[in-house]
Formats: structure tokens, sequence, C-alpha cells
């Protein structure tokens, strides 16, 4: 680093990046593409934040997914992290197959008419709102009730009180907070299963089914991967694509041109899907990867990674770098050379990004035209965001109609 660039991010960029990471992530890639923050008593954190250096660790089999490689460093609700997501290969290989055949693309396209009929029937309820909270009223009810479907969730499970229970496990606040939001997802998720053990199961694919019985006939999962699984399919492929809608709406929102082509009745050939991938860039609903911590040495941009240090690969940052997108700070939904990294790289590739392209490619044209006219009901800089470190999602989009 040249020795007129400060060792660490002005103090304003820190402040402001739970609300606009943007500008963080831009003086990081200029100025500590390899950011390490020391901290006592925990290892170090080391933030990458270029596409090409984040794109190549990925895949990198030097990093492990595995959180037990750090001593003490849980990465989420007690008792269910033994998922696909915190596993290295054989583990991983063989969880992601279990899971692999109910997200398959063709699969998904059959749910199209599902997605559009749920959709009409949110926007329905809301019609003739002159208030509307886009997360509540529409993304989370629509992203919830879809991976509900695929898990074969019984209909008197897929609730609100549901959703909450899930979403409380993300920043709960107090220890007592996360010790009841812990209790009582377990109860949830143990219901879910003996449910499926008894044999009443929900409308759709039902995989979760499938995976109690992969369990308990062959023992291809143990009772805590099982748990664990069911836990990282309600919360994450809910959480992402409702981000996605969130995010993508704001961004529209600010961008009215962008969003006149994208409600245009026929917007041409493609238009739509490239106008998703376009949103997934520009304001990734995950803004860093998950867990990764180094197994071996790691030289970058002249500094050392050592082993056993946790390693953030900052997708959002990577998705906005200059050295891969033109213009990487404008929103265009017509952007062809669009290779981001909304879904990941490699082996941990998002197993729902087909699920999560469908719901917007129907979500955002029917938005855009059945809401009519609308704007932000506060300033956009007094919109709350929720605290977690791997999601980059708002706690709610309150719009009001315009006359």
């Amino acid at each position: 680093m040249p020795p007129h660039v400060p060792a660490d991010p002005p103090a304003e960029l820190v402040a402001a990046r739970l609300r606009d990471p943007y500008p963080y992530f831009a003086w990081l890639r200029r100025c500590a593409p390899a950011h390490v923050e020391r901290r006592v008593g925990r290892p170090a954190l080391w933030q990458v934040s270029r596409y090409e250096d984040v794109r190549a660790l990925l895949t990198d089999t030097r990093l492990s997914k595995h959180p037990g490689r750090v001593p003490g460093y849980v990465p989420g609700p007690a008792g269910l992290n033994r998922h696909l997501v915190h596993a290295d290969p054989p583990d991983h290989t063989r969880l992601r197959a279990l899971v692999n055949s109910a997200f398959v693309p063709r699969r998904i396209a059959l749910l199209e008419p599902f997605i559009t009929r749920v959709a009409h029937r949110l926007l329905d309820r809301i019609e003739h709102s002159v208030h509307v909270d886009l997360i509540a009223d529409f993304a989370a009810p629509l992203t919830f009730r879809m991976i509900c479907a695929i898990l074969g969730v019984p209909g008197r499970l897929d609730t609100t009180a549901t959703r909450e229970t899930l979403m409380s496990t993300i920043a709960p606040g107090t220890s007592t907070d996360a010790a009841r939001a812990e209790r009582d997802l377990h109860d949830l998720l143990d219901a879910l299963i003996d449910g499926k053990r008894s044999g009443s199961g929900g409308s759709g694919v039902d995989l979760l089914g499938a995976l109690v019985r992969a369990g308990d006939e062959s023992g291809a999962m143990s009772e805590e991967e099982l748990r664990s699984t069911a836990y990282l399919l309600l919360l994450v492929r809910h959480d992402t694509t409702m981000n996605l809608i969130g995010n993508g709406m704001l961004a529209l929102l600010d961008h009215p041109e962008q969003a006149a082509r994208l409600a245009a009745p026929d917007p041409g050939p493609g238009f739509v899907a490239t106008a998703v991938e376009e949103l997934l860039r520009y304001d990734s609903p995950v803004r860093d990867a998950t867990f990764r911590c180094a197994t071996a040495p790691i030289e970058l941009h002249g500094q050392v990674i050592g082993a056993g240090e946790i390693v953030s690969l900052l997708i959002g940052s990577a998705n906005r770098d200059g050295e891969r997108f033109t213009e990487p700070d404008r929103l265009d939904l017509g952007r062809t050379a669009n290779e981001h990294l909304a879904f990941g790289y490699g082996p941990h590739f998002c197993i729902g990004a087909a699920l999560a392209r469908l719901e917007g490619a129907v979500a955002f044209p029917l938005l855009l035209r059945r809401l009519g006219p609308v704007q932000l009901a506060k300033p956009a800089d007094e919109l709350c965001w929720r605290p977690a470190r791997v999601m980059r999602g708002l706690v709610a989009l309150p719009l009001v109609r315009r006359a």
C-alpha cells in the first residue's frame, strides 16, 4: 500500500456502510483490496473487495466452509449449522446432491403459473391501499409461499408467525431474545419434520418429505443435518429473493426511466431476464459471501492470509468493480456483459438461483404495472436496513401512491 494511503477506511464510510456500503467498498477496492481487521481474542477477518480476487477465491480449495475450523466460531443458531453452506467435500457433495433435484431450472420453470397467481392475489389485497409496505405486503409473503411450496410445508405453517420466527434468528437483539428465538425455531423445525414422518404434508414438490425419507431409510442425512438443511432452505431461499425484490424496487424507484422500460407491455425479447440480472448486480441481495476460512497461507496483494483466519468475500463490492463492469454505479437494465457474482461462483453457486430469477422476472413487471405511480413514503436515507452481515435487505419499503 502506498505510504500516503491510510491503513484503515475513513470512519464516516464505516459508519454509513449498513445504509450505503458502496462508497466503503470503493475505498477498499482502491486502497486496500485485501483489508484485515485484527481483533483481540478473535481470529483475523480479511475483506476481499475486487471482482477478480473474489471470483478466484470462491473456487479456491484453500478456503474451507466448515466453521469448526475456527475454534469458538458459531455462524448461526446452535444445532442448525450442519448444512451444505457450511460443508466441504465430500459432505457438501452429498448434501447438495440430495437437495439439488428440487431446484433444477426445468422443474422451477413449472412453478411460473403458481408464482404469477400468488403475486396477483397479493396485489389484489393492496390494490386500493394508499400506503403499502412492499416487503410485508408482497415480497415476504410471495417468496415464503414459494419455498413452502417446494419444501412441502403444510398450509397451517405458511404464516407470518412462521416467517417471523425464522427472521428473528438473524439479528435477535439481546441474549435472552436469541435464546427464545432459537427455542422457537427448533420447535418449528421439529414440528415440520415430525409432520413429514407422520405422513402429513403440504402441496408442491415436498422436498422436505423426500429429505426425511432419505435420512430415515438410507441414513443419507443425520438428524442434525436434516434440521439444519430445513432451516437453511426456509430462511435463505426466502430471504435472498425477498431482498432482491425490495432492493430492486428501491433501485427502480430511483431510476424511473429504467422502470418504465420494464413496465412496458412488450419490453422486447429477453429484456425482463436481462433486467433481473442487472438488479441482482446493482444492489446484490447477498452482500458478503457466506463463511470461509483459510486452511493454508494465501498471498494476496503483498499480504499473507494465515491459516485459521476468516475471509469475507465482498460480493456487493465485486459487482460494482469498474475493472469488470462499465460504469458500475449506473443501473442499466439492458446491460448484457453481466457476469455478476450475486449467486456466488463455483461449487457453492446458489442452489436457488433459478427460483430467485423466476420470481424476480414475474414480480418486477407486475409490481410496476399494477401498483401504478408510487413513491417512497419517507426519504431514502431514513429507510431501515437489517443489520445482517451476509444479506443486504430492507426491514420495510414504505410506499405511497401518487395522486
